[in-house]
């Protein structure tokens, strides 16, 4: 070998171990001798292997350990995870969110530790041969890892140590482990020397797991802010809302209800790991093209008048007769009213919102002025907000996508201008302003389903944010469209259960189609787009069985 183990001289190791292909390699794979190459080069890789995933996992576990300090969206696989998001196409996010819902972070984090465990079993079977090149790699993948977290809008410069510490311990726990490795290996071994290495593996590798698990525990009860939550005392609204009447939903078995129970009201958004704010530090900043720039703090913002208001929330990445959408009951303070305190100056239209994670999100300041419910919430459902929808206090604007919209872990109010900045999404292809499009769904029954011949009951739930809904129809075979019932309705930013009563219905298979109309009498488009650049649009089409 052209190197000792750990770049040191000294008594050279048995080639014979360190490098499992001599002049013997080239024996038929077949015969006895090729048989044990083989066998040899397969347990060379595979104790290579071994070493870099046990590296890793004492690189990530120290990480973790230094994050309890510097904050769990430093931690190195957070720092990852974030930096993949922010590199990601449009095309892959979106499919993403088609494929794995709110699982999307999940399914990322996955893929983050997988993508980690091929690199460093890469590298720990590179070590064998080229152990210095390869621990310099490992120590550079820390650095790139700590500019990954320390480039983020919201980071600070403290994030630049779990990765770069992580890179270090990765890097000499491989030089460690892989010297042992290659001399257990040795012909002249003595089982001492395999002894050490086999509990040296393992004991790091159990040192790793309860450092690591522990860590991640540790994070999250010294960030945890759910008893700070517990203790908000929701003001009292100006006017309490009655409950709609149970005219608003259909009685119709397996249609959801009316209000979104908030446990399954829906969540997509860039936050690997979910801010954790407490209330008793966060402010909120209005500035930029205002005459009189200022900040609240929780405390003060509860001082002020508060409305309910109930209002759907859609999220530009539902797909036609997609999940994405929901409908709850806010409680919020106005947000125009701090907007003309502020006092906006003339030429300014864009209200750029920053949350704690540095999300930002671009929104007209008419949208705000026009009179519309926009406001600061800070309870869904009779709740304080939940800490993955927003808590303490959250942005909302009725009539808008939530791209555009609905900041979460909102911090920062900037007025500026459309010209002149950016948001998060629009230099991904999203249009910098959103109205939510007349939309409709079939929920009943569930595409593909059988059901009895005689009169099928259809339901499903249609929107038009801020404008209302006039009528849903359906149609069944392409034939004539048909009036469906709607239920009644609760205010223009919600949306309207429908249902239909489909008499005689034959048997065989059927496709059912679904419309509708908003409150200005434009009939939802049959046009079919991608949810790039501002909305999907199409019809919501079934297949129904009818035995």
């Amino acid at each position: 070998m052209s190197e000792q183990p750990g770049g040191m001289q000294g008594k050279a190791v048995d080639s014979s171990a360190a490098d499992p292909e001599g002049e013997d390699a080239q024996q038929e794979s077949g015969s006895p001798t090729g048989k044990r190459r083989l066998a040899a080069l397969g347990g060379w890789i595979a104790r290579g292997a071994l070493v870099g995933l046990v590296a890793a996992g004492a690189g990530l576990a120290a990480g973790e350990l230094v994050a309890v300090a510097t904050g769990a969206e430093s931690s190195p696989a957070v720092a990852a995870g974030t930096w993949a998001i922010s590199v990601t196409p449009t095309w892959l996010e979106q499919f993403a969110i088609r494929n794995f819902g709110s699982n999307d972070k999940l399914a990322l984090q996955t893929g983050v530790y997988v993508t980690v465990a091929l690199g460093a079993a890469g590298l720990g079977v590179l070590a064998r041969a080229r152990l210095t090149i390869a621990s310099v790699l490992t120590a550079v993948f820390g650095v790139v890892g700590g500019i990954a977290a320390v480039t983020r809008p919201a980071a600070n410069t403290s994030w630049l140590l779990p990765s770069l510490l992580a890179g270090l311990v990765a890097a000499s726990v491989m030089r460690w482990l892989t010297t042992m490795s290659l001399k257990e290996s040795a012909p002249s071994a003595e089982s001492s020397g395999r002894r050490r290495f086999v509990l040296g593996t393992l004991g790091t590798a159990a040192g790793a797991l309860v450092a690591g698990f522990g860590g991640d525990a540790w994070i999250k009860k010294r960030y945890d802010v759910s008893a700070a939550r517990a203790k908000v005392v929701l003001p009292v609204p100006a006017t309490v809302l009655p409950q709609p009447p149970a005219s608003v939903h259909p009685d119709v078995k397996g249609l959801g209800s009316f209000f979104t129970p908030t446990s399954q009201f829906y969540r997509v958004d860039t936050a690997l790991a979910v801010p954790r704010v407490d209330p008793g530090s966060w402010k909120l900043k209005i500035h930029g093209m205002v005459d009189r720039p200022f900040e609240i703090t929780f405390e003060e913002l509860l001082s002020y008048r508060f409305e309910e208001h109930d209002m759907t929330l859609t999220c530009v990445s539902n797909p036609v007769g997609g999940p994405y959408v929901g409908n709850a009951r806010w409680l919020g303070t106005p947000l125009a009213p701090l907007l003309r305190r502020a006092g906006v100056r003339r030429g300014a239209d864009m209200l750029l919102s920053t949350s704690t994670d540095g999300m930002t999100i671009g929104s007209p300041v008419e949208a705000v002025l026009d009179g519309r419910q926009a406001m600061l919430a800070i309870a869904m459902n009779g709740e304080a907000l939940p800490i993955e929808h927003g808590f303490p206090c959250r942005m909302l604007i009725p009539g808008l996508y939530g791209y555009v919209s609905a900041t979460k872990w909102l911090t920062d109010l900037d007025v500026t201008t459309f010209a002149s900045s950016d948001a998060y999404w629009t230099p991904r292809g999203y249009s910098p302003q959103a109205p939510v499009k007349t939309a409709s769904r079939i929920d009943v029954p569930a595409t593909g389903a059988t059901v009895s011949a005689g009169t099928v009951v259809l339901a499903g739930t249609a929107w038009a944010t801020h404008r209302g809904l006039a009528a849903v129809e359906v149609q069944i075979d392409n034939g004539a469209w048909r009036e469906a019932m709607l239920a009644t309705s609760d205010t223009p930013d919600t949306w309207r259960q429908w249902s239909y009563r489909w008499a005689n219905a034959p048997k065989g298979s059927h496709k059912v189609k679904v419309r509708a109309t908003d409150g200005t009498g434009t009939v939802q488009t049959s046009a079919v787009q991608d949810v790039v650049p501002n909305g999907s649009t199409g019809y919501h089409t079934i297949t129904v069985k009818v035995s």
